[in-house]
């Protein structure tokens, strides 16, 4: 028995050394040894040397993109009377049945809320259950990768990410009891930036930023396009910000209280939320002290499965101040990054964040963005949305994501309506004329 605890001991000394020799230190400083990068390029080259590539069908009905307008226009110069113009006619129902029947096999929102469907399989059961029983070959390999994702990789993160969140809590804690300084504030900087590159080294990250010099800068606020939890650790790898958010119990809360000791982050009670008003103040306060972080923002209010980029709420852009725009882009081939809230609990999503096999994403840093004269806050998001949307090679959509949760609003309705009315209007005076 007591062989067996010297042998265990041993086991834990070696592991204990692998970790903070080759992962930790490097992850603090800032380095990689280039594990990860080998690591990836053999994951690459297993999945094209050893499998043929499995195509998924994507979409059944291939959908026209053209306006109302165009649709129906088209429609009635293919009748064989050329309705060209006039007062209602009957084959404009056909525009909204043909709506109709694409939006129930596949609609542009609620796809947006389940995983991205992928070109070929990465060995994750998740991806297909059906696939890795094609060949016994095919089996023996997917079993081999489960056994390293469970019994090496898991492990191995799970201590990671201990270790990475114990720190920010202790370290925030201890940063915390200072004086207000230039040593607080850069001992805050290191601690919360040491602590995110460990968890980010905790899930296998490998992430590229492009256009540093783009980077926000403090007095501003970064916004961002938002798939997953794990957005935060993504962008604290490369600079410090302020958060915002709803106060939470539990060990959200726990770390929540912890780091706002060390750092002026902007947490919201429930029943603030619920206040613009307040919310809008207790921002504008925080820009307008040019010594503060950048605030962190998600506008869309919601995870997207980072394929587009939906509406973002206004509130953001109505404080004035000096917008950052940041697009992210998740690598889905060696995992899926977006979280489903409505189908996982955090727990659930983390651990299967930590049995994929990397997180592979890239960061744009854009140009910074100001509200333009006679431009209002609404135009301002847009603008901001398609700019994130385009560089990140995101579909840009106008649909608001909270039809994640809730039924489509009365007045996108009645905008439908209007629009077809006023071309019926349009139509029949130009016929009249």
């Amino acid at each position: 028995m007591e062989g067996a605890w010297e042998i265990a001991f041993v086991f834990f000394q070696v592991w204990l050394s692998i970790v903070v020799g080759l992962i930790m230190l490097p992850a603090m400083f800032g380095v990689s040894l280039g594990f990860t990068d080998i690591y990836i390029k053999v994951f690459l080259l297993l999945c094209l040397v050893s499998f043929q590539i499995l195509y998924v069908l994507s979409g059944i009905i291939e959908k026209d993109d053209g306006s109302m307008q165009e649709e129906i226009g088209e429609l009635r110069r293919s009748h064989p009377k050329n309705l060209a113009g006039g007062d209602f006619t009957l084959c404009d129902a056909f525009y909204f049945c043909k709506k109709g029947i694409e939006n129930i096999v596949e609609d542009q929102v609620t796809q947006r809320f389940t995983s991205e469907e992928l070109a070929s399989w990465n060995l994750l059961t998740r991806t297909n259950n059906n696939f890795c029983y094609i060949s016994l070959r095919l089996t023996i390999i997917w079993g081999l990768g489960v056994f390293i994702r469970y019994c090496i990789l898991l492990p191995l993160r799970i201590t990671l990410a201990v270790i990475g969140l114990s720190w920010l809590v202790i370290g925030t804690i201890l940063v915390g009891l200072l004086p207000s300084s230039n040593v607080k504030n850069w001992l805050s900087d290191l601690v919360h930036i040491t602590c995110y590159r460990i968890c980010a080294r905790g899930l296998s990250a490998t992430i590229r930023y492009h256009n540093k010099e783009n980077r926000p800068k403090k007095g501003g606020i970064c916004v961002a396009n938002h798939t997953s939890p794990i957005d935060i650790v993504i962008l604290a790898n490369d600079g410090c910000y302020a958060m915002v958010g709803q106060v939470h119990g539990g060990l959200m809360g726990v770390l929540q209280r912890s780091i706002v000791r060390s750092c002026p982050h902007v947490w919201f009670e429930r029943s603030e939320m619920k206040d613009r008003h307040a919310v809008a103040k207790r921002l504008k306060d925080h820009i307008a002290d040019k010594t503060k972080l950048p605030i962190l923002i998600f506008p869309e209010g919601t995870c997207i499965n980072n394929t587009s980029v939906m509406m973002f709420k206004k509130g953001s852009f109505e404080i004035g101040g000096t917008i950052y725009p940041v697009a992210i882009k998740y690598d889905p081939q060696f995992g899926d990054a977006f979280w489903n809230s409505a189908k996982y609990n955090m727990v659930s999503y983390l651990l299967r964040m930590m049995t994929s096999w990397a997180i592979v994403c890239n960061v744009w840093y854009l140009p910074p963005m100001t509200r333009q004269d006679g431009e209002d806050a609404v135009q301002f998001a847009n603008r901001v949305k398609s700019a994130i949307a385009h560089q990140g090679g995101l579909v840009d959509l106008s649909w608001d994501g909270g039809l994640k949760r809730e039924k489509v609003k009365e007045s996108l309705k009645e905008e439908q309506q209007k629009m077809y009315s006023s071309m019926i209007i349009d139509t029949s005076d130009s016929s009249l004329s």
